[in-house]
């Protein structure tokens, strides 16, 4: 097991995909840490989940799109596990609204928390990353479409995919650094307000007119967390079953 007693964060790892990518790193050995910023009975939930499972896990509480509160994650990581070998980048939030209907409100929060948030852990990782380390980013499929109502939702995340690229060759000392792209995938943040008609749209454009599991996704990252991908860098790998 190439994530046997890898120190691993995630953020925003209290629910959704998140959650799945915390149980299974913790599957595969890693002691994880999983991050929130509200869902703190979410979060206890998931390290009861990994912990009955033989797994090891610690909450932290940490708002990444603040400075402050990303130096006390790593910090406290470190405190804990010895060291940061994995980072990986979920937390976000999904605004869905026609460009002309988004408020300064929402393109803030969009961008504080998708964009700022990843530069943040970046920061950090430079130097508290251990060498030959990895870092996955959560990017989406969406950059690559032109869904109505997704305008800011997917530029945070095309910002995300650029930093990824440039970051791979600045950070150095054996890291490797890589985004996943996810396709519609079964999460409360992507099924919340959405009619059935446009759920069973997005399932016929993929290839297995299906929605994609949490597990689907967790998997990949799993690969890319681990020793086996070392020598894929600076790349966003499409999860979404062939929906483009």
């Amino acid at each position: 097991m190439t994530l046997q007693d890898k120190a691993v964060i995630v953020t925003g790892s209290s629910k959704g995909i998140g959650k799945e990518i915390a149980i299974q790193l913790a599957k595969n050995g890693a002691k994880v840490i999983v991050n929130y910023s509200k869902s703190k009975i979410e979060a206890k939930a998931t390290i009861d989940t990994i912990i009955n499972n033989g797994g090891t896990a610690y909450a932290i509480k940490a708002d990444v799109s603040k400075r402050e509160e990303v130096t006390h994650l790593f910090d406290s990581t470190i405190e804990r596990y010895g060291k940061i070998d994995v980072l990986i980048n979920n937390a976000g939030i999904l605004v869905t609204k026609l460009l002309k209907d988004n408020s300064q409100e929402d393109f803030t929060r969009q961008f504080e928390i998708n964009v700022r948030g990843v530069f943040n852990t970046l920061q950090e990782a430079h130097s508290k990353l251990a060498d030959n380390g990895n870092i996955v980013n959560l990017s989406s499929s969406t950059v690559k479409l032109m869904f109505p109502n997704y305008a800011l939702y997917s530029a945070s995340k095309a910002a995300v995919e650029q930093m990824t690229r440039v970051f791979s060759k600045e950070i150095g000392r054996g890291i490797s650094v890589n985004a996943i792209a996810p396709g519609a995938t079964e999460t409360e943040m992507f099924l919340n307000g959405k009619s059935q008609e446009f759920i069973d749209r997005l399932k016929a454009m993929n290839a297995f007119n299906r929605l994609a599991k949490p597990e689907d996704i967790a998997k990949v990252v799993i690969f890319l967390a681990s020793n086996d991908s070392k020598w894929v860098s600076g790349q966003v790998i499409g999860a979404n079953g062939a929906l483009i």
